[in-house]
């Protein structure tokens, strides 16, 4: 009988191309893998990954059996947390994927008004990259993401809902720290630095676009750290980065935050959902977030100071 834990693993196995990686991760021996997902190839009768010296990569029966198997082990682990929801007395469950920060903002405004209508909704939130939380989506991990720009992504829905600024993360003591406004002529010769997580990989992204632009090839330097720690390190003079205004609302010591000049440095952001959800508790949220990006004024001129 194929175990549900095997799949699991073999999952994790799938998802790092090692099996070393997914010990590591599981908390388990490298053994105690390989054997486990032996056993699961020996029950399907096929291969699920090639293994040779060079490493491990998916077979194509692998690929398309793990691909059913993850939207599968999905929908599992929302049946079991729908139950829950219901056995604590609560009125639906909302899985939630987020980019940007919810220290400010209309995601914050969005659940807040959610939450005072709606205080029995049982929540679930994932941070991740727009391609991460696409990928949830489309694999019915989450209910609802929001996202970077505005994505097509395939057998999804998105809905553009609001626009927020690109500001500039300097030491206090930069020599652009006391600028009203920052061109990125004035940036293309500083040193960046970036989180290895989200939603440092796509700042990483837009950098080297907006810089190639002028023909440069940018400096950014990737730490494994949260964005507190981030912008931590920036306030020690470690580099400069860049945020979005919704992550704005807490103060680092001696970090200054500056916007960007140019119309181009101001992104949409969008909710993406699959159109066939029909998870009451999703369409009474995007019922709101209908109604409050239509009644969000222009994007006002921000506040600038330290």
């Amino acid at each position: 009988m194929v175990k549900l834990a095997s799949i699991s693993q073999a999952l994790v196995v799938a998802e790092h191309l090692s099996f070393s990686r997914a010990a590591q991760i599981l908390g388990v021996r490298q053994s105690a893998v390989s054997r486990r997902v032996q056993e699961l190839e020996d029950e399907l009768g096929v291969s699920l990954f090639e293994r040779d010296a060079g490493g491990i990569r998916l077979t194509e029966a692998g690929r398309r059996f793990l691909e059913r198997s993850r939207s599968a082990l999905a929908e599992i682990d929302y049946a079991i947390k729908s139950a829950g929801s219901a056995g604590r007395g609560a009125e639906g469950l909302l899985r939630i994927g987020v980019v940007s920060s919810l220290s400010a903002g209309f995601v914050r405004e969005l659940l807040s008004a959610y939450w005072d209508s709606h205080p029995a909704i049982a929540t679930d939130f994932v941070e991740g990259s727009t391609r991460e939380q696409i990928a949830r989506i489309t694999e019915r991990q989450l209910d609802i993401a929001f996202v970077t720009g505005t994505p097509q992504a395939s057998h999804c829905d998105a809905l553009a809902l609001w626009k927020a600024r690109v500001f500039v993360a300097l030491p206090q003591r930069h020599v652009l720290a006391h600028e009203d406004e920052i061109d990125w002529e004035e940036l293309k010769d500083e040193h960046f630095i970036v989180s290895r997580g989200a939603p440092g990989p796509e700042i990483h992204d837009y950098i080297v676009q907006r810089l190639a632009e002028l023909g440069r090839s940018p400096s950014v330097e990737r730490y494994r750290v949260d964005r507190e720690t981030l912008l931590v390190l920036v306030g020690l003079n470690f580099g400069v980065s860049l945020i979005s205004e919704a992550g704005m609302a807490t103060r680092y010591p001696d970090v200054v935050f500056r916007p960007l000049a140019t119309s181009a440095d101001i992104l949409p952001y969008s909710a993406v959902w699959l159109p066939g959800n029909d998870n009451p508790a999703l369409r009474r949220l995007l019922s709101l977030a209908r109604s409050l990006s239509s009644g969000r004024p222009a994007l006002p001129r921000p506040e600038i100071g330290s």
